[in-house]
């Protein structure tokens, strides 16, 4: 039985178009791996037996005629259990299979910022919980969060932008002040394995990160801060960037344990979105893409 009979149609986007994306979203040398088809085919089992029945039965289940809108909305948000589905599918080689899990909750009524906060981000963030669990290696991981970035591309129309790959750029850089550069290094990996160019700056000051965004174009920039003290710092550098950037639309992602512990800091510091791994991270600065491209093109 197909699963596309019985879920709901794709965005107008055919299997070619999905192929052609691999070249944006997945790194040459992870892409052209001999064994990816393995890695894939090794999830197809768990995917016919478990994900795709619920899938199935989540688009049948009857919902209660005319609920408050609030309460549909509680009531269809996304469970442990379908982002712990969604993670197992996009592991896998279906990517129509995990566009139609998230159209079923789309067309339910959930808009898309709703299924971005609650299903696939926290979707990138289980892929890190599994990777640093050893349940699933690097490779693994990076064709799963490729895959939910194309996602979030043909869902927020951004896949047919002109020169998608040449747009796809990232500043990653540590707040003056911050000493420990492993979460840059770690997100700057997985953001060059999904498909981005990154410069990664980890000893400027403000000024001079600024100045980089302002010499070079860049879609995203990240920045990492190790501990409160260097919350001022931090703000002073996102404010230059948003002053000085090439780009006047750059979006800005922060890292960090403290924006773990309270991911409402972010906004307090001038920033548009944190993320809590690094696979989280790559998802979020593909979300900040989007949004530029919407507003250039609004």
């Amino acid at each position: 039985m197909s699963l596309m009979a019985n879920a709901v149609a794709l965005p107008l986007i055919d299997r070619q178009v999905l192929r052609n994306l691999e070249t944006h979203f997945i790194a040459p040398e992870i892409y052209t791996r001999d064994d990816v088809a393995a890695r894939q085919a090794k999830l197809a089992r768990i995917i016919s037996n478990d994900i795709i029945p619920r899938l199935l039965k989540l688009h049948n289940d009857v919902i209660p005629d005319a609920p408050p809108v609030a309460s549909l909305i509680e009531a269809l948000a996304p469970s442990s259990a379908d982002i712990t589905g969604l993670a197992d599918i996009v592991l896998g080689s279906d990517l129509e299979a995990a566009a139609a899990y998230v159209m079923v909750l789309r067309n339910r009524g959930l808009p898309m910022e709703t299924l971005f906060v609650e299903l696939l981000e926290p979707t990138a963030r289980r892929l890190g919980e599994m990777w640093d669990k050893d349940e699933c290696d690097f490779i693994d991981v990076t064709l799963g969060v490729a895959r939910l970035q194309k996602l979030l591309a043909i869902f927020n129309d951004t896949h047919a932008m002109p020169a998608l790959d040449q747009h796809r750029r990232v500043l990653m850089a540590m707040t003056p002040g911050n000493q420990h550069s492993f979460g840059v290094a770690m997100v700057e990996r997985f953001l060059l394995a999904a498909g981005w160019d990154v410069r990664a700056e980890l000893t400027g000051t403000a000024d001079e990160i600024a100045a980089v965004a302002r010499n070079s174009w860049f879609a995203v920039a990240g920045l990492t801060i190790g501990s409160e003290r260097q919350i001022d710092s931090l703000k002073e550098t996102i404010a230059q960037l948003r002053q000085q950037s090439r780009n006047r639309s750059i979006g800005i992602m922060v890292g960090g344990p403290i924006f773990t512990a309270n991911p409402a800091l972010s906004y307090e510091v001038g920033a548009d979105a944190t993320a809590p791994n690094a696979p989280a991270a790559v998802l979020v600065a593909q979300k900040l893409f989007d949004l530029a491209a919407a507003k250039s093109h609004a």
